[in-house]
């Protein structure tokens, strides 16, 4: 009876429908989930199932920032270095001047194109002494916008200063690569003197001709660029000079050209460098700044300017522009 019952169990087992063994591949392997138990493997199989994930769950990619949203934000972070600091919007002008004001267009060298002003060899060059400043505060900016070179990063915050500071809406375009080899800096002296020996006189006024001629520039554009000096001030540590040129120095107006041209300057005897001051003693005048009223070319621009905020916009916004450019190719407009 004991046999007879077990053969009964073993025949009704081996007639019971078995299930169907279902086996699943490794995604990324021929081995069964058994031998995918690793967490290298299983991270492998979670990659090669990720676009699936995706597409099942309609979720897509990150996409990348277009050049409007990447410069954007580079505004919005000048824009709070600039609330930080007040006196930061100046400085940020004068090393986008800087860094494009060293072009020569018969040697086809200097200019923005390379962000050749960050290198320490540049930034020991005279007219640069402080700009060290303004690169270290720009370095955490540039480390947020990795895909904006140097060169692009440096010469838009001068642009964007020049904006939140009142002046004229500018145009820019970036494209500009960086050169990495501090071998591409030009030699020091290719940026205007403020004195060339003789205050305003003949030298100081033809050194002004020679540097920016240099560049492909007129009287009227020298004239019109230096109508920058309305923003900020000079210093003893850095230029050796000191002062206002204006009494709202964190505006840009043609206030620089209404005080050049309306009120009486005298030498400054109490001043290290030759400097002139204003009857209140509160501001400057350089030399170079004195020889656009006492050369008849230049002079008859700063009429015009003293005169219309209008036709100066106008005129400086077109220079910047093609300061800003020079050197350059190949580069986008910004919409």
């Amino acid at each position: 009876d004991a046999r007879a019952t077990t053969r009964a169990r073993a025949t009704r087992a081996a007639t019971r429908p078995r299930p169907r063994a279902t086996v699943v591949r490794n995604v990324v392997s021929d081995e069964s989930p058994s031998d995918a138990s690793t967490p290298r493997r299983r991270a492998l199989a979670s990659i090669a199932l990720a676009p699936a994930l995706f597409a099942a769950f309609d979720v897509a990619p990150a996409r990348a920032a277009t050049a409007e949203e990447r410069f954007a934000s580079v505004r919005r972070d000048a824009v709070e270095l600039m609330r930080a600091d007040a006196d930061f919007g100046p400085t940020l002008v004068r090393l986008a001047w800087h860094s494009s004001g060293t072009y020569d267009r018969m040697g086809k060298t200097g200019g923005s194109g390379g962000g050749t002003i960050r290198f320490k060899e540049e930034l020991a060059h005279g007219g640069n002494a402080g700009l060290d400043k303004a690169i270290a505060k720009l370095k955490p900016i540039k480390k947020r916008h990795p895909d904006v070179s140097w060169a692009d990063l440096i010469a838009f915050v001068g642009v964007v200063a020049i904006e939140e500071m009142g002046g004229p809406k500018l145009k820019f375009s970036y494209g500009r690569v960086d050169e990495m080899d501090p071998e591409a800096v030009t030699p020091d002296g290719r940026l205007p003197d403020a004195d060339k020996g003789d205050g305003p006189g003949p030298k100081t006024r033809q050194g002004l001709r020679d540097v920016f001629y240099r560049m492909g520039f007129d009287d009227r554009e020298i004239v019109a660029l230096s109508g920058a000096h309305a923003l900020g001030r000079c210093h003893a540590d850095a230029s050796g000079y000191v002062g206002p040129w204006s009494g709202t120095p964190l505006l840009f107006n043609n206030s620089y050209f209404v005080l050049l041209k309306g009120l009486k300057w005298e030498p400054n005897p109490g001043a290290k460098k030759f400097q002139y001051k204003d009857p209140s003693g509160n501001l400057m005048m350089l030399p170079s700044d004195i020889a656009l009223i006492e050369d008849a070319d230049f002079k008859k621009y700063v009429d015009v300017y003293a005169k219309s905020q209008k036709v100066f916009f106008e005129d400086f916004a077109a220079a910047f522009e093609k300061l800003e450019t020079l050197g350059t190719s190949g580069l986008t407009a910004l919409g």
